[in-house]
């Protein structure tokens, strides 16, 4: 019998999905600040209230290039920031872009600062809906970045790097991502602790900064918080076994499959309280409703809300490039 966990099937980011304002403003940050690509508008596939679901990262959209969000001002919900969250994730990009990072989100607004975590250096700021962003200076990382956009391709992002959740001890996490999502714990700074899924490197990584006195944040779909981090696993029965190991372990708050109409998904509540998806890309990705030339273009909607179309987009408000 193998004693390799079923967790080790996970093996880098596929996306992370965000909880933020306005619909134009989460729009015109990512696609005009930091210049990522529009992959996808389409709606959220979970109840009956209208809310966008808009998918930014390099020219075909990429696992572990994408940065998702649900705007969600018009619900009028804020998050309540602390313990229990993924209080801040980073980007890749090459470390000789750092200045120019810098000197680009100032000039548009923002205030930046600098910082070194886990021997790496970053330069940190925040979403306009207050979520907190950090670019990581990394000088190996191959991923392809979007090539056409406002920044040049040498300096671009090259897409997510870690996440970091905060928490009030690591012991019921270690076991978790141990034996639970394949992790392998890598190295420690301060109150920072990371783990590395899959081959390691840029794109694989899982922080927690533990905060004992930290309060609980809270979960809902509301403004100013990360919802959840998503993993790539390659099959369906690699992902079934997943689920079934996690089961075992006793982590039975755990969904059951969830098709996203661009991927399969489960998601679990880790003992952290942070949001964990495990996901299984179609094999025609974003393809499968809009050409390579059309991708992000038009809003694509969930099923639940095809016969009001034309409405739900009116009332969401139509984004402009």
């Amino acid at each position: 019998m193998s004693n390799v966990s079923p967790g080790a099937a996970l093996t880098r980011h596929h996306h992370i999905t965000l909880c933020t304002g306005d619909a134009q403003e989460d729009y015109d940050f990512h696609t005009k600040v930091l210049g990522l690509k529009s992959v996808k508008k389409t709606l959220l596939y979970d109840g009956q209230i209208p809310i966008y679901h808009l998918y930014y990262g390099n020219d075909m959209g990429e696992e572990s290039s994408l940065v998702t969000s649900f705007p969600l001002r018009h619900l009028g919900a804020k998050a309540r920031p602390g313990s229990g969250q993924i209080t801040y994730f980073s980007l890749s990009a090459p470390m000789s872009s750092l200045g120019y990072w810098k000197t680009r989100l100032e000039g548009h607004g923002f205030a930046t600062t600098e910082d070194e975590r886990l021997g790496e250096r970053c330069v940190d700021f925040t979403h306009p809906c207050g979520i907190r962003y950090s670019i990581v200076g990394i000088d190996d990382d191959t991923r392809a970045p979007f090539s056409s956009g406002p920044v040049p391709k040498a300096l671009m992002l090259r897409g997510t790097h870690a996440i970091c959740v905060s928490v009030r001890d690591i012991e019921s996490m270690e076991e978790f991502m141990t034996h639970g999502w394949g992790g392998r714990r890598i190295a420690e700074d301060r109150q920072y602790v990371r783990y590395a899924l899959g081959a390691g490197g840029s794109g694989t990584y899982v922080d927690f900064v533990v905060e004992p006195n930290l309060k609980q944040g809270s979960w809902t779909f509301s403004e100013g918080a990360v919802h959840h981090m998503a993993f790539q696993v390659g099959t369906h029965a690699e992902q079934g076994a997943v689920k079934g190991s996690l089961e075992a372990m006793g982590f039975t708050d755990i969904s059951e499959v969830k098709d996203r109409g661009y991927f399969d998904s489960i998601y679990v509540r880790t003992p952290s309280g942070a949001l964990f998806e495990a996901t299984v890309s179609h094999p025609d990705g974003f393809l499968c409703d809009e050409t390579a030339e059309r991708l992000g273009h038009d809003v694509m909607v969930a099923p639940q809300f095809k016969e009001s179309r034309e409405a739900l987009v009116a009332q969401l408000g139509v984004l402009r490039d």
